[in-house]
């Protein structure tokens, strides 16, 4: 219950961020292109800072120690962005914020992951509550996007951040997860495990693939005649879906790297029908694809590492794993500011090309992923 408690107060402060915090840049003046650089922060110290925190935390063994220090300085963090209105300085305490705000999720999960492994909990249940705090932060946001001046959007942020803090007292102690196996080089094996890098480098491309949706949707549905509420309405119906395959997941019989090259597949055609500015309905029935292409895509990445990654390396693989994902977006985010000026929603056929080619990456490699056998403690 604590867990599914952190879940939910961290995926809130994802849900008034990722669809809002565009919308309060552009209000208070930010141009497309410097959204889109800040906007690449948090990807960059997935790659950068990320994984030498995880990997610090996990040899300390003080895995929630380093949850409750996150959300502790992303609290403080974000209050210090929402003072600040020129970019160059939003940009460098943003930049600081994420630093420690981006190690929560990895950490969370590796937290959660130890469970799965330990236990044979299953990781979908665990984390729809998530996706439902997610849910519920992104429509209360657009709720108040209508009553209240898009300036004071970010204090919704920092409130949901403080709420993390709370919540992140309640956490328990992990049970000491040193083995026999701890003389083994750290991370080396992982890193020369093609099996490990084909799971992370396909989920990179097809989670990177959102990077459009997370970053301009919000800006472009209002530059189409669509309210605040309507947009938190079409986040929240991508993230029920979420929640769906989420609950579902346990009585899945197809093999995790199946369930990835579905995530990637439904991507392609989610983007393609996204760039041709749809109607409403079918905007609201493409935003229901998000639990394939999001959902789907978590699962199985998520079986996959459980089986792949020794449990006393759980966080370091999930601090790989995020690495990839951050390098991938950051230049996506980057590049996008500057193509979206361009080409408007044309943007959707670049991450159209980047699903597919995450697809190919994962059915390319599931021969090797279905032959892996199960790593020690995995709990599968």
């Amino acid at each position: 219950m604590s867990l599914a408690m952190f879940y939910s107060a961290v995926f809130a402060v994802s849900g008034t961020h990722l669809p809002f915090f565009p919308v309060w840049l552009k209000a208070i003046g930010i141009d497309a292109s410097w959204i889109g650089l800040i906007n690449a922060l948090p990807a960059i110290t997935r790659f950068t800072t990320l994984p030498q925190v995880t990997a610090f935390a996990e040899k300390r063994q003080a895995i929630r120690s380093a949850m409750m220090l996150s959300v502790l300085a992303t609290a403080i963090g974000f209050t210090a962005v929402g003072l600040q209105q020129q970019p160059l300085a939003l940009f460098l305490i943003y930049a600081l914020t994420c630093m420690m705000w981006t190690p929560t999720m990895p950490l969370t999960d590796a937290y959660a992951l130890r469970g799965v492994a330990r236990y044979g909990l299953d990781y979908g249940p665990l984390r729809l509550w998530g996706s439902a705090a997610f849910a519920a932060g992104s429509l209360a946001c657009g709720y108040l996007v209508d009553h209240i001046a898009a300036r004071d959007l970010i204090w919704v942020i920092v409130t949901w951040a403080v709420v993390a803090v709370a919540a992140s007292l309640l956490l328990q102690p992990l049970d000491d997860a040193r083995r026999r196996t701890t003389e083994m080089p750290a991370g080396k094996t992982l890193l020369r495990d093609a099996g490990f890098w084909a799971v992370i480098a396909s989920a990179a491309l097809i989670q990177g693939s959102h990077v459009a949706y997370y970053t301009f949707s919000a800006i472009n549905w209002q530059l189409h005649g669509h309210g605040g509420l309507t947009i938190a309405g079409l986040w929240t119906l991508g993230v029920i879906a979420e929640i769906v395959v989420f609950a579902l997941s346990p009585r899945f019989s197809l093999r995790p790297s199946t369930l990835i090259a579905i995530g990637g597949l439904s991507a392609v055609l989610r983007w393609i029908v996204t760039a041709n500015e749809p109607p409403l309905a079918l905007l609201a029935i493409v935003q229901l694809g998000h639990g394939l292409t999001f959902g789907m895509t978590i699962v199985g990445t998520m079986s996959l590492l459980v089986q792949l990654v020794p449990s006393h390396q759980i966080a370091r693989g999930q601090g790989y794993y995020a690495a990839c994902n951050g390098l991938l977006g950051a230049a996506t985010s980057i590049a996008s500011g500057a193509i979206y000026a361009r080409i408007g929603d044309g943007l959707y056929y670049v991450m159209a090309a980047m699903a597919a080619a995450g697809a190919l990456v994962i059915w390319s490699a599931r021969h090797r992923l279905n032959a892996h056998p199960h790593s020690e403690a995995s709990g599968g």
